[in-house]
């Protein structure tokens, strides 16, 4: 199979979609779905995996935010993983990035091992932590009451999501079925 790196276009959207609901259904981010494409604005770039027939493979957005870019989809269909797409995404994205006088890359995922293994192997270093609670009602009735504490009369809290710091994560971990340590990952251009 031939694998064409290119810029993401606007007629690309619902396979764009589709490749990352998928590629992220059996992760930490199952449920971080979206029904249109959130745009990444310019300096920053859209970049898709294809093959010959376009259809895409996989998807890396990176914002640009002066010598700073960062990672804010990185997705590779399912039934193409493991063949060196994320890998050529990246090393395109670098080259951009490069090229825009970025020095650093970096990106935040939550505590998957494949994930973590990939971007240790792509070079990458954890550089921050925090964490991600969920508080969700039909897992736990109690949950968002616990979180998010006093409300407003006539609101009643379904569902929460926190940031945390990484000294509670015990106490949070037993108050709360969903918690993942969210890291930094970091590589120097």
């Amino acid at each position: 199979m031939t694998r064409i790196i290119r810029d993401y276009t606007h007629a690309d959207e619902t396979s764009w979609l589709r490749c990352r609901v998928l590629s992220f259904l059996d992760t930490p981010y199952f449920d971080d779905v979206h029904q249109t494409k959130p745009q990444i604005p310019a300096p920053g770039f859209e970049l898709v995996a294809t093959d010959e027939s376009g259809t895409i493979l996989g998807a890396m957005d990176v914002t640009v935010d002066g010598d700073l870019a960062t990672i804010d989809t990185v997705a590779v269909h399912p039934d193409h993983q493991h063949q060196g797409h994320g890998r050529a995404l990246l090393a395109e994205a670098q080259s951009r990035a490069r090229a825009l006088r970025v020095n650093t890359l970096d990106a935040w995922t939550r505590d998957l091992p494949d994930t973590l293994r990939w971007y240790r192997a792509m070079g990458f270093t954890e550089s921050s932590h925090y964490l991600h609670v969920y508080a969700n009602y039909y897992t736990e009735p109690g949950e968002p009451d616990r979180a998010i504490g006093s409300r407003r009369p006539g609101l009643k809290p379904m569902a929460a999501f926190l940031h945390a710091s990484l000294g509670d994560e015990q106490q949070f971990r037993d108050e709360f079925s969903r918690v993942h340590v969210c890291r930094r990952f970091t590589l120097l251009l």
